[in-house]
């Protein structure tokens, strides 16, 4: 099972590299790695998408949890949340048919089309984990020239018990 974990972290050089030290060091595998600032310019939120079982991620939000730069740890899993993930892809099509059908399958994934090119379509889409995988199931009887993918982020959708008390 991939879980989500969401990390407040200090915003200082060298916490990101420590992190994914942690995890690697232990041997567990990170599938998906996203941060960026939040509104205070001071603290930085990870989004980390980690397989395994509860034992395993048991370990990592613990281990966690104990580094000093680490303001919060949140496994989203088995939360209430929202999760997104950025994908852009190139698609190759030899033809107008081909191109038709790529458009139409991106439609159908609410996907925009933002470039094309002669052998080529250029598709965006933002989905949930789920959504992306189908729509890159869907896209697997095409040739997939480049594809750069964000990584998943995520937003819990309730309220956590340190937000009732602000």
């Amino acid at each position: 099972m991939k879980h989500i974990i969401n990390c407040l972290v200090e915003n200082q050089p060298g916490v990101l590299a420590r992190i994914v030290g942690l995890i690697s060091g232990r041997g567990y595998n990170i599938e998906t790695l996203n941060v960026g600032p939040t509104a205070d310019p001071t603290v930085s939120k990870m989004t980390i998408v980690v397989p395994g079982d509860a034992h395993v991620i048991s370990q990592v939000t613990h281990q966690l949890s104990k580094q000093v730069d680490v303001i919060e740890v949140v496994n989203m899993t088995n939360r209430r949340h929202l999760d997104r993930e950025l994908i852009l892809l190139r698609v190759a099509s030899q033809d107008h048919h081909g191109r038709v059908e790529v458009v139409e399958l991106a439609s159908l994934f609410n996907a925009r089309v933002v470039a094309v090119q002669e052998d080529s379509v250029t598709v965006q889409m933002v989905g949930n984990q789920e959504t992306v995988a189908d729509f890159l199931r869907l896209l697997k009887p095409y040739e997939i020239i480049d594809i750069s993918r964000s990584g998943v982020i995520a937003v819990g959708r309730e309220v956590i018990e340190h937000e009732r008390a602000k």
